[in-house]
């Protein structure tokens, strides 16, 4: 186990560091911008990439290198949306996606509006479809940014920091202990398990908010 462990690590580290971080940063533009998120996950990119790090401006240069490349495709994502929206939805990768989930982004947004922006960021699926949800509604730019600002810099620093703390410790421990390696998977399993759970929490929250509300609406119905 440690043999191969330090051998992956070897190999990302090789990479140039110029080169590793601008990859990280390209993937995450990609996943909210032209809806490669739903096919590549960008936080499987960050983790690989961060696992590289060597030395604090390393560290650093990737979370910001991180967050710049997600409001770049936030922010893609939302003129996307904002001009060529209903093509893109009816487009054959729209299609694909499927009119529910089309459905559940705009519900999500007419009804929490920027904080619907600032949550998606940690949701499967939402977080590629909200920039281009928001693009399509009467959302301003200004609002769009200032919520999805903040959700972008947790998510780059709460990634990269797993990555490089799991590979930092192996590294430390590779020679002193035979199960360092297991340690190492330990560290990325259990993280990606709180993520996993963080997640699904607010997924199953906003589940029942929208259940709640759809409910509403059809006694509002009968009501009339």
């Amino acid at each position: 186990m440690n043999e191969f462990l330090s051998w992956v690590l070897d190999l990302v580290q090789s990479v140039d560091p110029i080169l590793r971080t601008a990859l990280a940063g390209l993937a995450i533009m990609l996943e909210t911008s032209v809806l490669v998120g739903l096919v590549v996950p960008g936080d499987t990119v960050v983790i690989v990439a961060s696992t590289g790090v060597e030395n604090p401006a390393q560290f650093v240069s990737l979370i910001v290198v991180v967050i710049i490349g997600a409001l770049i495709g936030e922010s893609i994502g939302f003129a996307l949306g904002r001009y060529f929206g209903p093509r893109i939805r009816d487009s054959r990768v729209g299609r694909r996606i499927g009119p529910r989930h089309w459905q559940q982004a705009e519900n999500y947004l007419d009804r929490r509006g920027g904080i619907a922006v600032f949550i998606s960021r940690f949701l499967p699926v939402l977080h590629s479809l909200i920039p281009l949800t928001v693009g399509m509604s009467t959302m301003s730019y200004r609002r769009f940014i200032s919520w999805t600002v903040p959700a972008c810099v947790i998510w780059a620093i709460t990634y990269v920091s797993v990555g490089s703390a799991a590979a930092g410790t192996y590294r430390e421990l590779a020679d002193q202990l035979h199960y360092a390696g297991y340690l190492f998977v330990g560290i990325i399993a259990g993280s990606l398990l709180l993520i996993f759970v963080v997640k699904r929490v607010l997924h199953r929250s906003q589940e029942r908010h929208m259940k709640h509300v759809s409910e509403g609406d059809a006694h509002k119905i009968d009501d009339e």
